[in-house]
């Protein structure tokens, strides 16, 4: 388990953005990483009366950085209810297996339930079999029946 689960403070901006390289790595997804520290800052810890835009904790174990889950808030129209989206959540593999994955997603649940949450979500990848069958075995289903759909780049600028 995890010595600590804190809220990230604008010092750890390096620390996020190290942990997003690391999972992007894992993902095989490098070359999509654009973030930078202002990027992040400006999303995370905006100059008031700005709210944030998302929100980060941090895991240590042994004052040792171990992972992170960086989520936002939605908002689900059929639940007349707000809803918690995990955007992101990695723990370094030298600190896998002791159930800091566990115990960030708890955490998280609790922040969703204070909040009045209906739900919480997130994606996985298809071949990330290992995130899969943790993530069931917690209770999470998946939804098959939804295809995430997104405009980027050219295609989102030509709708602007």
């Amino acid at each position: 388990m995890p010595n600590a689960i804190r809220p990230a403070t604008e010092a750890d901006l390096p620390l996020i953005l190290g942990f997003i390289r690391e999972l992007a790595a894992y993902e095989k997804l490098a070359h999509e990483v654009v973030a930078d520290e202002p990027s992040l800052r400006r999303a995370l810890f905006p100059a008031a009366p700005a709210a944030p835009l998302a929100h980060c904790v941090l895991s240590t174990v042994d004052d040792a950085p171990a992972g992170f889950a960086l989520y936002f808030f939605n908002y689900s129209t059929f639940l007349a209810r707000p809803g918690l989206y995990l955007e992101d959540l990695f723990v370094r593999p030298s600190f896998r297996g002791r159930g800091l994955g566990k115990a960030l997603l708890l955490h998280l649940a609790k922040i969703a339930n204070a909040r009045g949450c209906g739900r919480m979500e997130w994606a996985v990848l298809d071949w990330n079999q290992p995130a899969i069958a943790f993530y069931e075995s917690l209770g999470a289903r998946r939804m098959q029946e939804w295809q995430i759909c997104r405009l980027t780049g050219d295609a989102l600028a030509r709708y602007a």
